[in-house]
């Protein structure tokens, strides 16, 4: 499609379209990651290809109005959903201020994934403190001084991990949460390192660590965005629990 403009604009008319029709305030596209992961943006042509299709994408949704009833009418927006920054400076999937300068005022903000720290081969906090911290920090620091900037969103995961002890396990939502506390009655503990809750438990298969947010955890994470001024990205509604928004 990235070689195809008309392809590339059979899709950015089928997302306006879909937008206009359930009166969508705009859109928030997760494709970097993916591009990535299909060594997309390891090849300069079509990482330029890909740009101009977020180029073109947030133009014409800039071009557009939103409708919603007792809203006042503004532009639709585009939302680009981007890994945090690595340590290896040539991994072409880092999101870079090259990039943001080619996509100039047309996408409205940066969804940053400030989750996913931890996974499987590697259990532990889903987001810590200090890494969500310093990714904010290096984001700033990267586009300071960049006029055509968009707001930085911190993303915060209102889902968790259960992972089995050496590895092993994946995420959780908000039910599979209770579920485990009510079965196992587990005694919850502070990381203080990581500004996280979590528990331990024994099951059928081996020993289990979970990590979930709590209002603690979240409440972290408010602070340095305000702190740095950021913007906030959940991931997503729907998987936490009701009390999460008693904080926003």
């Amino acid at each position: 499609m990235l070689l195809d403009p008309a392809e590339q604009k059979q899709a950015i008319d089928f997302i306006a379209n879909e937008c206009k029709d359930m009166e969508y305030d705009g859109i928030v596209l997760e494709s970097w990651t993916t591009w990535g992961a299909f060594n997309i943006l390891d090849k300069p042509n079509l990482r330029q290809k890909a740009l101009e299709l977020v180029h073109a994408l947030g133009t014409t949704l800039h071009s557009m109005k939103t409708s919603n009833a007792g809203i006042e009418e503004r532009s639709m927006q585009l939302h680009l959903v981007i890994p945090p920054p690595t340590e290896h400076k040539r991994d072409a999937r880092s999101f870079t201020r090259a990039d943001m300068t080619v996509l100039g005022n047309s996408i409205d903000g940066l969804s940053v994934m400030t989750y996913d720290f931890s996974g499987p081969n590697r259990p532990g906090p889903n987001a810590p403190a200090p890494w969500i911290d310093s990714t904010l920090q290096n984001l700033r620091a990267t586009y300071e001084n960049n006029d055509a900037a968009p707001e930085v969103l911190l993303g915060l995961n209102f889902y968790g991990n259960d992972f089995t002890l050496p590895q092993g396990g994946g995420p959780i939502i908000g039910h599979q949460y209770v579920a485990l506390l009510d079965k196992h009655k587990p005694s919850i503990s502070w990381d203080e390192e990581s500004a996280e809750h979590y528990f331990l438990y024994d099951g059928d298969d081996a020993k289990h660590v979970v990590f979930y947010p709590t209002l603690a955890s979240i409440s972290a994470r408010l602070n340095t965005a305000m702190d740095v001024g950021s913007g906030l990205s959940i991931w997503e509604i729907g998987q936490g629990l009701e009390y999460f928004f008693d904080l926003l």
